[in-house]
């Protein structure tokens, strides 16, 4: 089309909007349920509507304007804009890519037609045909010569000026932030390809099988966390949520699948805060006839490739910090790390006393501290000073040398026994993984399951880890040297994608229901 004809093309008119009330809301849901009444009555029920073949989208026709200049498409969306109700009007459709402009005439889809169109409100999804061709302002936009009315929206849209910025609202009605937001939208299409990232790493570049596990159990194993109870009705059993799928993967190693992971959601029944949510996405992977050196190069490439395939990047920009992702990350041992903070240095300390003596002495103050041993001091010395220590665990960062009280599925290091051939994975100090180079000695994990039972049984720590004997029956069978991963998804992708909680990249986070 010459520049001529583009200047002959129509010019899009401009309307002013201002936030109304409540009363006014509740007015304009009931004009829409009358015109939906008329609209029915005249048999143009748009909920009767079952297809409309779409075979284009707004940016796709926008990247490729200068092959589909002149040419019908066919586009299906939701009304977001309206502009002039003369004779000639311009209308924003939004679809899954983002918003394109339509203009529709009286003379090109008939006076009929138009009067009807003219009583469509904004949040109405149309099917529209029509030539693609550019105004005179240089706005890609489609000619319709068909719009269907697919479906009538019987509630008001955010005005596009305030949007829907209530952070309460947003995530318990995320249907309409994710109409209003596009960078909600972003978001989440952003996750999807950071969760297929992370799959086509394990299988093309190391060879994982990807395998379901139970989500119902009689055992909470995996982790120390609380669960969530239920009950079975048929079987009269009492049942739990999985805190984690660790000990069932293990089992499939035993089985000889040697490469094997799982993505999938797990429930903890405990605090909430920004990077907590009590049903989260976790990813485990076990490969057999490896160790924990192994498993940090596979967390180090899904990082690294999941920061790229979002981004282009493996600079990860989050609130104001960079994070360089580029594989290899620093590594430091956690006494080490707790030296460098508090200055008191656990190789020279040996018994329990000694450590409860060193801990009391920085100003650790706790009850139970009379009961704890040197290695449960030192995890706790660590998550109470070093985690929040400013810029100290910003990463990414390896934490290793987990004692073995904190450690009941990992194995103890040979050079010391006191410690496991674990390690932590932190950016931005906060825990992404947890990995182990696996406890497959059935003696040593008993008697470790043994003791954790008993803390539990007494009442003195409710998240340790219960006894499974048909896990230990199975490393009595026989489970390999392996190394074992766990990746909190929602975490990565929170970095990633720079969201500020994790109810932002969790599309329906948990929420207590309103008060009626």
């Amino acid at each position: 089309m010459s520049e001529e004809n583009r200047n002959n093309q129509p010019q899009e008119a401009e309307v002013q909007e201002t936030e109304i009330t409540e009363e006014e809301l509740s007015e304009q849901r009931q004009i829409r349920r009358e015109k939906l009444k008329k609209l029915q009555e005249a048999g143009r029920n748009p909920f009767i509507e079952e297809k409309w073949d779409v075979d284009n989208y707004s940016q796709d026709i926008k990247d490729n304007f200068e092959s589909l200049e002149g040419k019908e498409v066919s586009i299906a969306g939701r009304i977001m804009a309206k502009r002039g109700m003369g004779k000639a009007s311009f209308i924003d459709i939004q679809d899954k890519q983002d918003r394109i402009q339509v203009y529709v005439r009286q003379d090109g889809i008939t006076p009929e037609e138009y009067e009807w169109f003219k009583t469509y409100d904004i949040g109405d999804i149309l099917g529209v045909k029509g030539e693609v061709f550019k105004t005179r302002h240089g706005e890609i936009s489609v000619k319709a010569h068909e719009v269907k009315l697919l479906s009538k929206s019987l509630q008001v849209l955010p005005d596009k000026w305030h949007g829907l910025k209530d952070t309460d609202l947003r995530y318990r009605q995320r249907y309409v932030d994710l109409i209003m937001n596009k960078d909600v939208r972003d978001t989440f299409v952003k996750r999807a390809a950071i969760i297929k990232e992370i799959k086509r790493v394990l299988e093309e570049d190391f060879g994982y099988l990807e395998v379901d596990t139970p989500i119902l159990t009689t055992i909470a194993g995996g982790a120390n966390a609380r669960p969530f109870n239920t009950h079975h009705n048929t079987l009269d059993l009492d049942m739990k949520l999985r805190i984690s799928n660790e000990l069932y993967l293990k089992r499939l190693i035993v089985g000889g699948l040697d490469r094997v992971y799982e993505m999938g959601k797990m429930f903890r029944n405990e605090g909430m805060d920004r990077n907590h949510n009590p049903e989260f996405t976790s990813m485990e992977c076990y490969m057999a006839y490896a160790n924990m050196e192994d498993v940090m190069n596979v967390l180090e490439q899904i990082v690294y490739k999941a920061a790229m395939k979002a981004n282009g990047t493996p600079i990860i920009e989050y609130q104001g910090k960079q994070f360089d992702v580029t594989p290899p990350w620093n590594r430091i041992d956690m006494a080490e790390a707790v030296k460098k903070i508090t200055g008191v240095d656990f190789s020279t300390i040996e018994t329990d006393e000694e450590a409860r003596k060193a801990a009391a002495d920085y100003g650790m103050e706790n009850e139970e501290l009379k009961d704890w041993t040197r290695g449960k001091i030192i995890a706790e010395m660590f998550e109470e000073y070093c985690e929040d220590a400013p810029g100290f665990m910003d990463g990414p960062i390896f934490v290793t040398g987990h004692p073995v009280e904190i450690s009941p599925l990992a194995k103890r290091d040979p050079e010391d026994p006191r410690i496991t051939r674990r390690f932590e994975a932190y950016i931005n100090g906060w825990e992404i993984a947890n990995a182990f180079s696996e406890l497959n000695d059935p003696i040593d994990q008993y008697e470790r399951f043994k003791v954790q039972q008993a803390q539990l049984d007494d009442g003195t720590d409710d998240e340790a880890h219960p006894m499974d004997e048909d896990f230990v029956n199975a490393l009595e069978v026989g489970l390999p040297p392996t190394g074992g991963l766990g990746i909190g998804v929602d975490r990565i992708i929170m970095l990633i994608t720079n969201a500020p909680s994790i109810r932002d990249v969790i599309l329906f986070p948990t929420m207590k229901p309103l008060e009626k």
